[in-house]
């Protein structure tokens, strides 16, 4: 069988850096908070109640809880999207059944013979073995907002509003500590990049990052007691919205 000329085979890392890429600058936004403690004090005299109801039905009496502080903090979520493009070769076999007579196959000015197949109990016929390969191209995208643990949240979980002029201010005066500087770019690499196992020969690769922010936004967290049994509880607000938060976040 006569071989035909191959271009020379790059290699490429197999490791988990493409190789190209393309990251933008992350952005750090605080939002504005809209809401005034005396409005949260007020929102929470109406509930704090509930929060020590036992049974479903057993509710202290308001005078009995206290509020014990009123405490301002950041939430931060992660905003990034980004795509992933791959173009490459892979090696292929193709396996072509010709009468067992033909003696020789010419295909683009080569020659090729046809053998037996190993095992084959067919004797009618022969196999060709054509070597060559194949080109494919590989997409994938995503834009994800996540919270600080990385998990993905609901769309309506993070309330858009005008940012604050000096972000990087107001998170020192809050001592607010800022979520490390790669978090987002290993969360959406473990996303999108997928490099294939099976490259022979690559075209071209690119991981693009193209949106990057970190977003601060507002939350109060309310503490209560029951000064009868000595139980505490504390309930949190959207600084924006003023909406309670339902599913309560460890406090940063």
């Amino acid at each position: 069988m006569t071989e035909s000329v191959s271009e020379e085979k790059i290699v490429i890392s197999t490791g988990n850096t493409p190789s190209s890429e393309d990251i933008a600058e992350r952005n750090t936004i605080v939002y504005e908070t809209r809401i005034e403690p005396n409005v949260i004090e007020s929102i929470g005299e109406n509930i704090k109640a509930q929060l020590f109801t036992r049974f479903g039905f057993l509710k202290p009496k308001p005078e009995e809880i206290q509020l014990v502080s009123i405490d301002k903090y950041y939430e931060p979520y992660i905003k990034v999207s980004g795509r992933y493009l791959i173009d490459y070769y892979r090696k292929c076999t193709y396996t072509v059944k010709v009468d067992n007579r033909v003696q020789e196959i010419i295909l683009s000015n080569q020659k090729y013979r046809p053998n037996q197949q190993m095992g084959s109990s067919a004797k009618d016929n022969n196999v060709l073995e054509l070597q060559g390969e194949e080109r494919l191209t590989t997409k994938a995208k995503a834009s994800l907002i996540l919270d600080k643990f990385g998990q993905e949240v609901a769309p309506g979980e993070l309330t858009s509003t005008t940012p604050e002029r000096n972000p990087k201010e107001i998170l020192a005066a809050f001592e607010v500590k800022e979520i490390a500087q790669d978090r987002d770019l290993d969360i959406i690499r473990s996303r999108i990049f997928k490099r294939p196992k099976d490259i022979n020969r690559l075209v071209t690769e690119l991981f693009e990052v193209n949106g990057r922010a970190i977003i601060y936004t507002p939350r109060f967290r309310v503490l209560y007691t029951n000064v009868k049994t000595g139980e505490g509880r504390a309930v949190e607000f959207d600084g924006v919205t003023a909406q309670r938060i339902l599913r309560p976040r460890p406090h940063p």
